[in-house]
């Protein structure tokens, strides 16, 4: 279930996605009318709203800031390392910089979701996830995510170090942020196809993840507090990667 007014209409207007069910609250559904209307439009097909009362949506979706919409929908299909391969080579042609951001044992939805949002922002090709370790697509996530799972791939793979030495041998400079990193972020960043690399805070990036990675960077961080919440970091990364492209 998806749930919140940013996360549905994005959904709605993704002809990739199958929307099963749309349940809404008369206010709802004035905020969705916009969207289904464009989306008939452009032939893309969607069941018709459900009128629900909001005292029953909220024991369905307890605790959810659902806005009073919430969409049963299915999961998409998530291109491979070698699908975005084949997409950095097509922007490489067209002289943009990829980036793809890799995640390793990041596991709270709100993070993940909220690392999507900035994914989409600046241009990012995909989120590279462990399969063991990372929560399916809720409506936490895409809620967090504002939208952004529609328009940023979420690519799982079962082995973390194997999928960066693909990305390598694919031509992407692998920087791993730590803060010890022997380099600002500014500085690794070089060529024009780029993996960012990032640790679940606290334990920060594995040892095996590490050694995969062609350099070590860390952010220009000053003040008392030099660690950040690891979806801030990934924005200020991705902000520096597309700076820089």
């Amino acid at each position: 279930t998806s749930y919140g007014v940013h996360a549905a209409i994005a959904a709605i207007l993704n002809p990739e996605r199958v929307i099963t069910r749309v349940q809404c609250t008369e206010a709802g559904l004035a905020n969705l009318s916009d969207a289904l209307a464009q989306a008939a439009e452009a032939g893309i097909a969607r069941p018709a709203p459900e009128i629900v009362d909001r005292a029953l949506m909220d024991r369905f979706l307890k605790g959810a800031v659902h806005q009073g919409i919430a969409l049963e929908i299915k999961p998409l299909e998530a291109p491979d390392i070698d699908d975005l391969g084949r997409e950095a080579e097509l922007r490489a042609d067209a002289g943009n910089r990829s980036v793809v951001v890799v995640l390793d044992q990041v596991t709270d939805p709100h993070n993940i979701g909220a690392i999507l949002r900035s994914a989409a922002a600046f241009g990012a090709l995909a989120v590279i996830v462990t399969d063991r370790n990372t929560p399916e697509v809720t409506g936490v996530m895409a809620k967090a995510a504002s939208g952004a799972v529609e328009h940023v791939a979420l690519t799982r793979v079962k082995n973390l170090a194997r999928a960066l030495e693909s990305l390598g041998a694919l031509g992407f400079r692998r920087i791993g942020l730590a803060e010890e990193g022997e380099s600002t972020l500014a500085a690794a960043m070089q060529g024009d196809r780029v993996a960012l690399v990032l640790g679940a805070e606290g334990d920060g990036l594995r040892h095996l993840t590490r050694e995969t990675c062609d350099a070590l960077a860390r952010l220009p961080t000053q003040g008392p507090v030099g660690s950040l919440n690891v979806s801030n970091a990934a924005a200020i990364a991705l902000y520096e990667a597309a700076r820089g492209s």
